[in-house]
């Protein structure tokens, strides 16, 4: 399984601001998804599709193991800044400690009957 944080490019400054790469990827979808203190989101897998989260504000404990392990899932605390990778066949929930707006940004389409063609509902947390 590849590391689910990931490390960023430095930011391009200059007199204008900041530009912060993120993903240099072909996708298909982008979103903007706010969560509540407490929430709890995920408890599935993905068949083919990938994402990465990147945290605009807030903080969130994202629990992560490989499809069928037995094992406890790996928990990474994830701040405003940060960005995690979930790749294909990857069981991940996501625990927000924080009220918190964070970007998905998605290989597959993320109209709802697509979403629920390539997910696997499970009871990680």
């Amino acid at each position: 399984m590849e590391e689910s944080l990931v490390s960023l490019e430095q930011p391009i400054i200059d007199t204008r601001g900041a530009i912060q790469p993120l993903v240099e990827r072909a996708m298909k979808s982008a979103m903007l998804i706010n969560s509540v203190k407490g929430a709890v989101r995920g408890n599935h897998y993905h068949l083919t599709d990938w994402h990465y989260c990147y945290m605009l504000s807030g903080e969130m404990e994202y629990h992560h193991r490989p499809v069928g392990s037995q094992e406890a899932p790996k928990i990474l605390v994830v701040k405003a800044g940060q960005m995690i990778f979930t790749p294909p066949q990857v069981e991940h929930a996501m625990r927000f400690r924080q009220d918190t707006a964070w970007l998905t940004l998605s290989r597959n389409a993320r109209d709802q009957k697509a979403y629920e063609a390539d997910i696997v509902r499970i009871p990680l947390i």
